[in-house]
């Protein structure tokens, strides 16, 4: 029998565990993980969203507030476990991040794979005139609009320690 997902919604006090152990088994190390610790313990993190699925997350992703441009917001990490891949939840997750980003007028950026993100509704050609630390090649933008704008993005400070 398929099973299908709950309703996304905000993370609630007490899954950080349990988002904590998606992220480290998503992406076979525990540095997302951490990273999101990082976020969370320098106020930077705007928001987590889980996508449950019966008593677990499948689902995670959480967006920063970028240091500038004011207002901006940063999508990462993004995570679905491992045996409910390639079910289009991400899809869809996207889908709905980037329609609120449209309505609520709230730019977002992320680094990723562009074919999958702009699957979601991102698009990496309306980041040409966006000045990153991080490679362009691997950089898009959601939200208001159908424009180019020209900003420099400074990430919050758990990110520029990646570095």
């Amino acid at each position: 029998m398929i099973q299908f997902p709950d309703h996304m919604r905000p993370m609630q006090q007490g899954e950080e565990d349990a988002v904590d152990a998606l992220l480290s088994d998503a992406f076979d190390d525990p540095s997302e993980a951490r990273l999101v610790q990082q976020l969370r313990r320098t106020k930077a993190i705007a928001g987590e969203t889980v996508l449950p699925m019966g008593d677990r997350i499948v689902g995670y992703y959480a967006l920063s507030r970028m240091v500038a441009p004011k207002g901006w917001l940063c999508l990462a990490p993004v995570a679905v476990a491992r045996d409910v891949q390639g079910r289009r939840f991400c899809t869809r997750m996207m889908g709905m991040l980037t329609e609120w980003a449209r309505m609520s007028d709230t730019y977002v950026v992320v680094l990723g794979k562009v074919s999958l993100y702009e699957r979601g509704g991102f698009s990496h050609a309306r980041t040409a005139n966006l000045t990153s630390p991080y490679p362009g090649s691997h950089l898009m933008l959601a939200g208001p609009g159908s424009d180019a704008p020209t900003q420099t993005l400074v990430y919050p400070k758990p990110f520029q320690d990646l570095d």
